[in-house]
């Protein structure tokens, strides 16, 4: 069985997630995160691109509704003992699969959350999930409840977050030589992969931010390569991956001069996150954190360059987005407390000079200061 936890890590989480669905009456809760699911079993696939469901009961037992593709999947990396199988075929409703399964566990008329907001669950199937259940018992939203869990690392979990913070260390270490006059943007991305790899990292949830000259100013993956010239500037976002464990990172490095404007945006990135690590302590909130962020750009001038949001929390996290909830982002009012790990990103875009500077890195919370995790400090990065 290929897990990546002890099995009284994974009781402990079951155990936990009991304790929610008690305190907010639930006989059961539907999950059809991945990231939901892997947390509480193990299970590791990308097959939730279609429909699949896990069903927790209140007394903690667990059965997964899927494909036949993913059925010696659930057997081979989970702890899930009971696994139903909805069959592939010509105008298929799995819905109506999950709904007879909910029967069969004697569920009818029973208070049941379902967990919405995921990419696991399209609006087509939730749609008809709907159509399904409304009068099967008492539905309610129970999105979020297993990812406000996931918020809070145990030890075992912190290993993973180190270890993956060490392999976009060497992604970075990876790419730096490559990062010159005449370098070639696809040979930097494929250096970076192949030291995650080499790792034994995995798999981005998402795929890494890499855009030269104009393309800098970019927050997101597109196709197409560029070389390197003389003087340029080059924002990188990636992630080591471990076990599906992430800590990004993100970058604009410059070739040859530093420019008067490289250097403002670099001074006040550099406060903005020397600001957010004070702000980032229990005590305060994610929106603290936003608001550290936000005044510290508005006093270099800056308010119009930066983003709504400057960071996240990350952990365990399947395609499409390694981003978790929550956020870094005004009036959010969930408390920073220990042992999460916060990816901060200081992204500054001035479309008026083409001018682009980024600097982020993940952190652990701790009952004082954050730990950042990477090896690499917060200089200028300049070849």
């Amino acid at each position: 069985m290929a897990l990546h936890f002890e099995r009284s890590e994974f009781d402990a989480r079951r155990d936990r997630l009991m304790i929610e669905m008690a305190e907010k009456k639930l006989d059961a809760i539907v999950l059809f995160a991945q990231e939901s699911m892997y947390w509480l079993t193990g299970y590791d696939t990308f097959g939730f691109c279609f429909f699949q469901a896990l069903v927790v009961k209140a007394d903690g037992a667990m059965t997964l509704l899927t494909r036949s593709a993913d059925l010696r999947q659930a057997r081979q990396t989970s702890i899930i003992d009971n696994i139903v199988v909805w069959t592939d075929r010509d105008n298929a409703n799995p819905t109506l699969d999950l709904r007879n399964l909910l029967n069969d566990l004697d569920l009818l008329g029973t208070r049941i959350g379902v967990e919405y907001d995921t990419h696991g669950l399209t609006a087509f199937n939730g749609r008809r999930l709907d159509e399904q259940l409304q009068t099967f018992g008492q539905i309610v939203d129970a999105s979020g409840i297993v990812g406000r869990l996931r918020l809070f690392k145990s030890p075992a979990e912190i290993e993973k977050a180190e270890k993956a913070a060490a392999l976009s260390d060497d992604a970075l270490d990876a790419a730096l030589p490559l990062i010159k006059q005449g370098g070639d943007e696809a040979k930097i991305l494929a250096a970076m992969h192949s030291a995650i790899f080499s790792g034994g990292g995995d798999y981005p949830a998402n795929e890494f931010i890499i855009g030269s000259g104009p393309d800098a100013l970019l927050c997101r993956y597109k196709s197409g390569r560029r070389k390197l010239n003389k003087n340029d500037q080059l924002t990188l976002e990636w992630s080591g991956v471990y076990n599906h464990y992430h800590a990004p990172m993100m970058r604009t490095i410059l070739t040859g001069k530093v420019s008067k404007r490289h250097q403002e945006l670099y001074d006040a990135s550099l406060a903005a996150m020397v600001a957010v690590e004070k702000a980032m302590t229990p005590g305060n909130s994610f929106g603290d954190v936003f608001d550290a962020h936000a005044r510290t750009l508005e006093a270099h001038g800056l308010t119009k360059h930066r983003l709504n949001a400057c960071g996240y929390s990350v952990g365990a996290r399947f395609t499409p987005s390694w981003m978790d909830m929550p956020m870094f982002y005004q009036g959010n009012p969930e408390p920073i407390a220990p042992n999460m790990t916060l990816f901060a990103h200081m992204i500054i875009a001035d479309s008026e000079t083409e001018t682009a500077m980024t600097l982020g890195r993940t952190y652990l919370t701790t009952e004082s200061a954050p730990r950042p995790l990477s090896r690499h400090d917060l200089d200028l990065i300049v070849r």
